[in-house]
């Protein structure tokens, strides 16, 4: 079977029964993707797919293909910077333990490529599925503000 990975054809030989989360880590490399609880949930397995956020470890592979643009945290930027979101979550000081963070910077990324400025209602529903243990909600918001900020100066 084929993929379509941060913009690369990906071949791999999975069954396809197997969650995208384990194919990205186990059989690919791409540990940007993390296993958090196992059951779409938390949200630490966030990655795009054809750019709406998607919960890995509970995809499976069957439901994809070649066609399919798979986006992981290492495939967010388009070149050796930083995204947007990435450089406002550490200008904001967002991560403490680090452990959700790259599953809240793709679900705010796909957040920013909808909404150019979102509420602070909006920012709150579009990341309701990604639990951050450490409680740093308030910085996440911070830095999705911040982040429109940037995107909307470059636009």
């Amino acid at each position: 079977m084929e993929l379509q990975v941060n913009g690369r054809r990906r071949t791999i030989e999975a069954d396809g029964d197997t969650p995208l989360l384990w194919v990205l880590r186990d059989e690919l490399g791409i540990t940007g993707v993390k296993f958090g609880c196992g059951i779409a949930m938390c949200g630490a397995c966030t990655v795009h797919v054809d750019g709406a956020p998607r919960r890995a470890c509970s995809l499976p592979v069957k439901l994809l293909d070649k066609h399919n643009e798979i986006t992981t945290i290492e495939g967010l930027s388009d070149d050796d910077a930083l995204h947007a979101v990435q450089e406002a979550w550490i200008e904001q000081n967002v991560a403490q333990c680090g452990f959700c963070q790259s599953g809240q910077i793709m679900s705010a990324a796909a957040l920013l490529s909808i909404v150019s400025a979102p509420t602070d209602d909006e920012i709150d529903k579009a990341m309701a599925g990604n639990v951050c243990r450490c409680g740093t909600y308030p910085r996440i918001r911070a830095a999705i503000h911040a982040a429109a900020k940037k995107l909307n100066r470059g636009a």
